[in-house]
């Protein structure tokens, strides 16, 4: 209930007020039926402008820092998350990867909307970073369509680092569902899931326009923080 109130009431007219995002393509949402909707990652309003203008409600895998975060502001942050209907994803190893995949595929058998980042963290500067084979786990064993889906201008209203977004229009697009049926049975499969997953990140790309980095963003953002520890005057 608390998820229509946000959407249709509190949050969902106030976004659309100051972002008036333009949207396209979002007939290719599914009226009905288990779907993931699989996006870029460039700021922490994508998690609120997305579901906004989506008519159906989507359940998003969130990172489990969301909600341990410390103090007043962790608490409110946990609540909102909790009250949204957001599901905690603990990102730390193997382990943790297949218990957000068992999480989604639950999402997916009651026939849910399904959202995913699988670049797996937040773009650090702009650019879209390698996906990780969670998305395509769920999509190859659920036998569900991908929406890929592109925020645009989301990075220069709130990159990572600045807590208050500025008020500037942003664009959502989301791209003709992709169907794995053809892979069906092969999420165990290293080279198959490698595949589905490089086509939905190329379907990605092909929406937002960013520049490609064929790396992982976590292992670029670590090494960019080691070699600051190293070179500290080479900080900004």
């Amino acid at each position: 209930m608390f998820y229509y109130v946000l959407k249709y009431v509190v949050l969902g007219p106030l976004l659309r007020l100051l972002f008036r995002p333009r949207i396209e393509g979002l007939e290719h949402i599914p009226e009905e039926g288990a779907a993931i909707v699989a996006g870029n990652h460039l700021s922490f309003s994508d998690h609120f402008l997305m579901p906004a203008i989506i008519k159906r409600r989507i359940t998003f895998l969130a990172k489990a820092e969301y909600f341990t975060g410390p103090g007043l502001k962790g608490r409110l942050t946990a609540a909102f998350f909790h009250s949204a209907g957001q599901i905690p994803v603990d990102r730390s190893g193997k382990e943790a990867g297949q218990a957000a995949i068992r999480e989604g595929l639950g999402v997916l058998t009651k026939g849910e909307l399904l959202g995913i980042y699988p670049e797996g963290t937040r773009s650090h500067d702009g650019r879209l970073y390698k996906g990780k084979v969670g998305v395509a786990v769920m999509a190859i064993k659920a036998q569900v369509p991908v929406v890929p889906c592109a925020m645009v201008g989301t990075f220069e209203i709130q990159p990572p680092g600045k807590v208050v977004p500025r008020i500037k229009q942003v664009t959502i697009r989301f791209g003709e569902p992709l169907d794995f049926t053809r892979y069906a049975g092969m999420e165990n499969q290293k080279a198959a899931i490698r595949a589905v997953t490089d086509e939905i990140m190329y379907a990605i790309l092909g929406l937002s326009g960013q520049e490609y980095v064929d790396e992982y963003a976590v292992k670029v953002k670590a090494a960019q923080a080691e070699q600051s520890k190293k070179f500290p005057r080479l900080r900004r």
